[in-house]
C-alpha cells in the first residue's frame, strides 16, 4: 500500500475555552492566558491552563491503575502506524461486542471508531462509548490500540471496566478524535503525544493519511 498525501485528515479537536469538555465541567475548560504582549514586552508569550484529558489526547495506564505507566515509557512507534477506521454511526448508545463482531478486526490492528459523536452535539452529555463487552472483545482480538470520537472511551460504568480491560492488555487508548470527514477504511495514523514525564495523559495532534493499493 502507498500513502496518498493528497488526502490528509486532521482528526484533532481545536483547543479553546468554549470547546466540549467531559460532562461539561467548567473546571475542565482550557484557559489561554497572555503573559506578555507588545504593550509590555518585545515578545508575545502566553500560558495555557488545561486538563491533560482535554480534547484529543492519549491515556496511559496510570489514569486508572495505581502505579501504572506514564508518557515517557511509550514507544512512539506504536502511535505512528497503519490503522482502520470503522463506521459505527448506526450505533445509538454504546458499542458492544455484537457491534464489533460485524467488522473485520484482526490481531495487531489499531482501530478508530467513527460514531454519531462526530456529527451531533452530544459530546458533553450522552456520547456514544465503548461498552465493557466491546472492550473485552477487542482485548481478546489483541488489537494494538483503540481510538474514539468521544471525550472518553467510556461513560456510566462505575468500575471503569472498559479502560481497565484495554489497559490491562497493553492496548493504547486515544480519545477526542474528530472523524466527521473520514470514511471507513485503511489509513496511516500519526498520533504522537507530548512527552510529559510522569503524566498519565497528554495532548495529541493526530492526523490520518489515506492508503491506496
Amino acid at each position: 500500500m502507498k500513502i496518498n498525501l493528497d488526502k490528509i485528515y486532521d482528526i484533532s479537536m481545536p483547543i479553546y475555552h468554549g470547546m466540549p469538555v467531559y460532562n461539561g465541567k467548567e473546571e475542565k475548560r482550557p484557559v489561554l492566558e497572555v503573559q506578555s504582549d507588545f504593550n509590555t514586552s518585545k515578545a508575545y508569550e502566553s500560558r495555557i491552563h488545561m486538563n491533560l484529558h482535554t480534547g484529543t489526547h492519549m491515556d496511559r495506564t496510570l489514569h486508572m491503575i495505581p502505579g501504572g505507566n506514564t508518557m515517557e515509557t511509550l514507544d512512539i512507534r506504536d502511535m505512528i502506524t497503519k490503522c482502520t477506521v470503522l463506521d459505527l454511526t448506526s450505533v445509538q448508545e454504546k458499542i458492544t461486542e455484537a457491534d464489533l463482531e460485524k467488522k473485520q478486526i484482526r490481531e495487531g490492528d489499531f482501530v478508530l471508531f467513527k460514531t454519531r459523536n462526530s456529527f451531533e452535539d452530544i459530546l458533553e452529555t450522552s456520547f456514544i462509548f465503548l461498552e465493557k463487552s466491546g472492550a473485552a472483545y477487542l482485548a481478546e482480538k489483541k488489537v494494538k490500540g483503540v481510538g474514539i470520537d468521544a471525550l472518553g472511551v467510556e461513560r456510566s460504568q462505575p468500575g471503569h471496566e472498559t479502560h481497565l480491560q484495554l489497559m490491562q492488555k497493553g492496548i493504547h487508548i486515544l480519545e477526542g478524535l474528530n472523524l466527521k470527514e473520514v470514511e471507513e477504511g485503511e489509513y496511516f495514523l500519526s498520533a504522537a503525544p507530548l512527552n510529559i514525564i510522569g503524566a498519565e495523559a497528554a495532548p495529541i495532534k493526530a492526523y490520518l493519511i489515506a492508503l491506496e493499493g
